[in-house]
């Protein structure tokens, strides 16, 4: 276990933003792991725990506590069912299970961070969700002190949501669990329709793994998804906002928006999301509001590739970035009557 103390926390996240930390800890175990936790909670110390960073966002004055980095390693294939350590880098064992033959997550390929993020977010892409997949997670339960098993439906999944969210002092994820498919090398149903367009089928289909898999990085790539060091465009937290959700109320009225703002015979994204409720897309929302691919003369600015991802060209600060994100919020919200909300977790600050 390593420990230095007043340590940058920029280099742990993609934004490269955020203040040090009091004290920084890396466990490479699931048992250390558990003694830096109970060691915070028994001394009232604030805890960070920090996985792959590729979202959250640090405030420019730090984090006074322990921020704990999940350093532990492990991927266990038996038969199609895969046990992933908290710590493992995602995007690396879904090439793992692609390689096995193994379908259900490959489209979940490029995505930055930890294999123990994926549950807390119920991280999501070109038609699939972790939650599809996903069979238990174990964790250590900050309120019992003791380290607990919670079946998929214990999660409580939604979009872009679950009971890990909900409650983001009580768990820390320790392994994840998923039960994947062996369709003879061949992936899940394609869902998504542009990933079905690129790859020259229909949604429904099936194709080759390793066809799926490159796909999904190639269309992420073109979008700055996939993290490269010298893409200023990478250095982001993914898409910055989720999807909002409306009841049949709320559409009627964005509907009536977009009319007045963007014409009679304009129409928006909208997919069914279950009772009632509609789904429509936030980056183009973005765009319409006029936040448009690159905006933005500061350090913080709009990807060049998708409006969806706030960025750091460089030197921009943490304030920066928010400045920029509640430009966005506010302008979408008085053209739109539609608040967006943030993805990435934020530590010490508000948007």
């Amino acid at each position: 276990m390593q420990e230095r103390h007043d340590a940058p926390l920029a280099p742990l996240t993609t934004f490269r933003l955020g203040g040090p930390a009091t004290r920084l800890v890396t466990a490479v175990t699931d048992a250390e792991v558990i003694e830096v936790v109970r060691e915070a909670d028994r001394t009232r110390t604030p805890l960070l725990v920090i996985g792959g960073g590729s979202n959250l966002v640090i405030g420019d004055k730090g984090f006074e506590g322990t921020a704990l980095v999940i350093g532990t390693r492990g991927f266990e294939l038996t038969g199609t069912h895969l046990e992933l350590a908290a710590g493992e880098v995602w995007t690396d064992a879904v090439a793992r299970a692609v390689d096995a033959g193994l379908a259900g997550i490959e489209c979940l390929a490029g995505i930055p961070g930890s294999a123990g993020a994926t549950p807390i977010q119920n991280v999501g892409a070109y038609g699939q969700e972790v939650s599809s997949t996903i069979t238990e997670v174990t964790a250590y339960d900050r309120h019992t002190g003791e380290t607990v098993t919670l079946t998929n439906d214990d999660c409580a999944f939604s979009y872009r949501h679950s009971r890990f969210k909900q409650d983001p002092t009580r768990y820390v994820v320790l392994r994840v669990h998923f039960e994947l498919e062996d369709a003879g090398g061949l992936s899940a149903p394609i869902k998504y329709a542009e990933t079905a367009r690129t790859l020259g089928v229909e949604p429904g289909d099936r194709v080759p793994l390793a066809d799926a898999r490159e796909t999904v990085l190639k269309l992420r790539a073109g979008k700055g998804m996939v993290l490269a060091p010298d893409d200023h465009d990478t250095w982001s937290a993914g898409s910055f906002f989720t999807n909002p959700i409306l009841t049949a109320a709320q559409f009627d009225e964005f509907h009536a928006r977009v009319k007045q703002h963007l014409g009679e015979d304009a129409e928006p994204p909208a997919y069914p999301a279950g009772d009632g409720h509609t789904k429509t897309s936030a980056a183009w929302l973005i765009d319409k509001a006029g936040f448009t691919k690159g905006y933005g003369t500061g350090p913080a600015r709009i990807s060049t590739k998708h409006t969806l991802a706030l960025t750091n060209r460089g030197d921009a600060t943490t304030e920066d970035l928010l400045a920029l994100a509640r430009e966005v919020v506010k302008g979408v919200r008085d053209t739109f009557g539609i608040t967006l909300v943030n993805e990435p977790v934020t530590v010490g600050v508000n948007l």
